[in-house]
């Protein structure tokens, strides 16, 4: 696991120390190596490509794990952060054709299956990664991201200068991308409390989208798409063939040995690797699965002293149950409160979600995890959120709706905003009801922060051209979901824009800010496009997280299983009434958003009806700490 970053220049010379200064920005994500390269190439124009690596030593912990890693017999270098769990094996292929190693790492065998297969590649890996190449005998720089979008990879061209690094602040950080806030992007924010993918909040760099490769070619840009959750609408979807079944009941005993493959592959490491146990189903099934295979897990909990927040019988029963080397991390809420401002600065880009992330990451690197498994993920494609019941009756409502003549349909939408009480909720029953062909599919529904016309309010400036790029990757992504049956298409959705934008990325540099390595099991991109590919009735079919929970075998008790669904919460609603009110007042205050990177963007004054609607009880503590998030953000890194 490391950070990334590298520069071409066409026709041009590197700055002095940009190359050093942008590796070096990244050595949070990798304290344990550092290393650039610069090349000289001259087809068909004189270029210099420089590519730089930190490194967080997982596999193979020898020096001869370096990177950047030459290629002696092509030439080629690369950079590379992720894991390819499968990584023996592939060497094993090319070791049979006759491919000789110097190494032991997962880095080098990515060198090599690129040398011997091209592009291809990728089909090969199974694991989260992103890395580059510099093919030298086709003067190209090769870029690919790995399926799910678990690693992050980020681009920007300026001037002579092609740039891409594993965080947006180093690519600001050289002086070369200049430090302005992408409309559309901001839209994203607004909406969602992130920018979906390929936006970022920086005009000109874009975030290179899940199960993409990106060429540059002697000064051109390529990029395409290699893999997806769902094949192209119209197609044929190509499953494992080992989890078609013909009944709802044959599945379990079809799903349990693609779980439990996924779940083991992810133990490959050079260090012990732990588990975050919240006691939740999916942490839990992680567990069990280690447990069967005859694995004993250390695992790793946030205890609160707090019994109001405090989880711990839950997580103590799973670790009793399975007899596993349980480690309790006791903290207070003022430990938590105390760790916002580091946790502010450790954002690569503004996230309304990543606090608690960002905690669970430093205590467990302090307790001495390197490497943590995380059941992220196991709610989007085992259809564990209240969404995959809510969203399909709002498309229900929004087909009969539609059928109602317009002369009654705006008139009662109109009445019912009017009279309604005003709570989030029934604004966002408002936007459904108007049905103005601005709100794209009731999912994005489901999620969205501030409504569209809460957005106009507050970014006045936006146009129709900043509106429509925002709104271009939700089309992007309802056009692959509408094929499928209904909770399937919430799954789909849930994995490529909620998970995809605001968890995976919480996730990847919250606790790469740490120096520690979380990997995410439950979303093996070969075991998640399976599970997409079962009708989606058989998943909502009574026991929570049914597929999940059978594959287990009975292995977890009845009070984990159906207990209320809760996460690591943070009381912020009661701390922005008190202990945080002095922070985020004053940040929201009119003066201080019209002087700072977002005046003559946002609406100063709209932004403090949001705070005193929340002081007012009209709206939840979400809207108004994303805005305090994003002014903050703003002002550290614009």
């Amino acid at each position: 696991m490391c950070g990334i970053f590298g520069i071409v220049a066409r026709n041009a010379r590197i700055p002095d120390g940009v190359l050093e200064s942008g590796t070096q920005s990244l050595a949070h994500r990798g304290p344990d190596d550092s290393g650039t390269i610069l090349l000289r190439d001259s087809v068909p124009d004189p270029v210099e490509i420089g590519l730089g690596n930190r490194r967080l030593a997982i596999l193979d912990l020898s020096p001869l794990a370096h990177q950047p890693m030459h290629d002696a017999e092509t030439g080629n270098w690369i950079v590379y952060n992720g894991e390819i769990y499968n990584f023996r094996d592939v060497r094993a292929e090319l070791e049979k054709g006759g491919t000789i190693f110097v190494s032991h790492s997962d880095t080098e065998v990515v060198l090599k299956a690129y040398a011997r297969w091209g592009e291809e590649c990728l089909a090969k890996f199974r694991g989260m990664f992103a890395f580059a190449i510099w093919d030298a005998r086709r003067h190209r720089l090769f870029i690919a991201r790995d399926p799910m979008g678990i690693k992050p990879l980020y681009y920007a061209e300026a001037s002579s200068y092609f740039l891409f690094a594993s965080e947006v602040r180093t690519l600001l950080g050289t002086g070369l991308v200049p430090r302005h806030i992408d409309p559309a992007g901001l839209l994203n924010y607004l909406t969602f409390g992130s920018a979906y993918d390929p936006l970022t909040l920086v005009e000109g760099v874009r975030a290179l989208p899940a199960g993409h490769t990106l060429t540059w070619e002697g000064g051109t840009l390529r990029e395409s798409a290699y893999w997806d959750l769902v094949d192209e609408p119209g197609t044929a979807v190509r499953t494992p063939a080992s989890l078609l079944a013909e009944n709802e009941d044959q599945t379990p005993d079809r799903l349990q040995p693609m779980l439990e493959e996924a779940v083991r592959l992810q133990l490959v490491s050079d260090v012990p690797v732990g588990v975050f146990l919240s006691g939740g189903i999916d942490s839990s099934a992680l567990v069990s699965i280690l447990s069967r295979g005859g694995v004993t897990p250390s695992t790793f909990s946030i205890v609160f002293r707090e019994a109001d927040f405090s989880e711990a019988q839950h997580s103590r029963a799973i670790a009793a149950r399975f007899r596993t080397d349980h480690h309790e991390i006791n903290v207070s809420q003022t430990d938590v409160l105390t760790a916002i401002p580091d946790a502010l600065r450790a954002m690569d880009l503004p996230t309304m979600d990543g606090i608690n992330t960002y905690f669970v990451s430093r205590e467990a690197r302090r307790a001495g995890l390197k490497v943590a498994l995380s059941g992220l993920g196991g709610d989007e494609v085992f259809a564990g959120y209240s969404s995959f019941r809510t969203v399909p009756r709002m498309e229900r409502f929004a087909q009969f709706w539609r059928q109602v003549p317009s002369v009654v349909r705006s008139p009662v939408a109109s009445a019912f905003a009017a009279l309604s009480p005003a709570n989030d909720q029934n604004r966002k029953l408002a936007s459904l009801a108007r049905d103005n062909g601005r709100v794209l599919h009731p999912y994005f529904l489901s999620r969205m922060l501030f409504t569209p016309t809460q957005c106009d309010l507050l970014f006045s400036q936006a146009d129709g051209s900043a509106a429509d790029r925002a709104a271009q990757s939700q089309r992007d992504r309802l056009q692959r979901a509408l094929p499928l049956d209904a909770v399937n298409r919430v799954s789909y959705l849930e994995s490529r824009c909620y998970m995809l934008n605001t968890l995976l990325r919480d996730a990847d540099f919250m606790s790469m800010s740490q120096g520690l390595e979380v990997r995410v099991p439950l979303i093996d991109h070969q075991l998640a496009k399976a599970v997409l590919a079962l009708p989606g009735g058989w998943k909502l079919n009574g026991t929570p997280k049914k597929l999940l929970v059978g594959a287990l075998a009975g292995s977890l008790p009845d009070e984990i299983v159906h207990r209320p669904k809760r996460g690591f919460t943070l009381p912020f609603e009661r701390w922005m009434r008190q202990e945080l009110r002095a922070e985020i007042e004053p940040v929201l205050g009119k003066k201080r958003i019209s002087e700072g990177p977002l005046g003559g963007l946002l609406d100063s004054a709209h932004v403090d009806r949001v705070w005193k609607g929340f002081l007012g009880g009209e709206t939840s503590w979400s809207r108004p700490w994303s805005l305090y998030v994003l002014q903050r953000w703003c002002e550290l890194h614009l």
